[in-house]
């Protein structure tokens, strides 16, 4: 299972929807869902180079660290600059039933897609029953 606690996204989210502004531009936006038994989470990082990005588990704690740089060189005179640079964090909180060893990360079209397998130990799997001869002898 895949856990999500950032209260301060959250908050952020509320506010926007209150005041009906926007606070600031979400840096990773994330969908994540569940296939058979894979996790699947997508972060949308258009524009980043897939050398900037840096994913690191520790503790079931998943982070994902990527940098995006200004597309202008440093000559040119910016007119519009708001799709937001520098460096960007987000993590994810891993539940104990998933495969941290077996996490699978693909990059294209400016979208970061981790495959997380469910761990075999959490896997649902038949237990077999044994039982002694149920005739009963009698000695005559």
């Amino acid at each position: 299972m895949l856990m999500r606690t950032d209260p301060f996204r959250e908050l952020d989210r509320l506010t926007q929807q209150l005041l009906g502004t926007a606070a600031r531009p979400t840096a990773m936006p994330l969908d994540a869902f569940r296939t058979g038994d894979t996790f699947v989470v997508e972060l949308d990082l258009p524009g980043v180079e897939p050398e900037s990005i840096d994913l690191d588990v520790e503790r079931n704690v998943l982070t994902v660290k990527a940098e995006r740089r200004p597309s202008a060189d440093e000559n040119a005179e910016v007119v519009i600059a708001e799709r937001p640079t520098g460096f960007f964090s987000r993590q994810l909180f891993l539940g104990e039933t998933l495969d941290t060893e077996r996490i699978d990360a693909s990059y294209e079209a400016g979208v970061l897609r981790l495959r997380i397998p469910v761990a075999e130990q959490a896997k649902p799997r038949k237990i077999a029953i044994s039982g002694g001869d149920s005739r009963k002898q009698i000695s005559g």
